[in-house]
């Protein structure tokens, strides 16, 4: 029988999970204002170090707001407070294209059918400008066209007017660019032409636009399938 030696907690996180508990409760709310750090050392009977520890861990988690002079305030908690460590942690933890594909696809068929529900003329004519960027490539190849593509992914999911869906293709907006700038040649050396992209993008547009949740979901998923494919041909 194999036993783990019992890990305790270090006194920052203690502090951090009992100033959650209050918020939990309700006890502490946006805009409300922490204790001094004297007061939280005398009442918590901790270092001031691990006070300040705690409360620099809190601030990163977008949790606490610091104004000079004044004191520590609780913030809002919004979406993007909960999302930001994950796009810093994927700055850092570079994924392979593969895993980024797997995440596109999970992310980006559901977006195609809420799109398709939700899309409203504005998203429509995003879409729409983003296509025809994308049908400039044809016509002037030296463009790229990477930017194009990403900003017709990037509007399809806006238009599914989730939140925290929209807030998730953010984090991985910066690696979707750059693994289309890098497999760009490699696409354009197999099957895919910029013609090609542009048909692919342009039925799902026509989806969305027709608001079929099913065709939607259908063609971006052969659009990503047809990628990856031609993608593992040339790695």
């Amino acid at each position: 029988m194999e036993l783990k030696p019992i890990k305790t907690r270090k006194i920052y996180e203690e502090i951090v999970e009992q100033i959650r508990e209050l918020v939990m409760r309700g006890e502490l709310r946006p805009g409300d204002k922490l204790p001094s750090e004297r007061d939280l050392v005398a009442r918590l009977q901790v270092s001031r170090a691990s006070i300040r520890e705690a409360l620099s861990a809190l601030e990163m988690m977008g949790l606490l707001e610091v104004r000079s002079g004044e004191g520590t305030f609780m913030r809002k908690l919004r979406p993007e407070s909960v999302i930001a460590p994950l796009a810093w942690m994927l700055s850092i933890e570079k994924g392979t294209a593969q895993e980024l594909l797997e995440v596109r696809k999970i992310l980006e068929v559901q977006a195609a059918q809420l799109a398709a529900q939700r899309a409203q003329t504005e998203d429509l004519h995003e879409l729409e400008e983003a296509l025809e960027d994308m049908r400039q490539e044809i016509l002037n190849p030296e463009l790229g066209g990477e930017k194009a593509d990403l900003r017709f992914h990037y509007a399809v999911t806006r238009a599914t007017k989730n939140k925290i869906l929209i807030l998730l293709m953010d984090t991985i907006s910066d690696m979707m660019q750059q693994m289309l700038k890098t497999s760009r040649s490699k696409l354009y050396a197999g099957k895919y032409t910029p013609n090609i992209l542009y048909m692919e993008h342009a039925q799902i547009y026509e989806a969305v636009k027709m608001k079929d949740p099913l065709k939607a979901s259908e063609h971006i998923l052969e659009h990503l399938n047809g990628v990856e494919e031609e993608l593992h041909r040339h790695i």
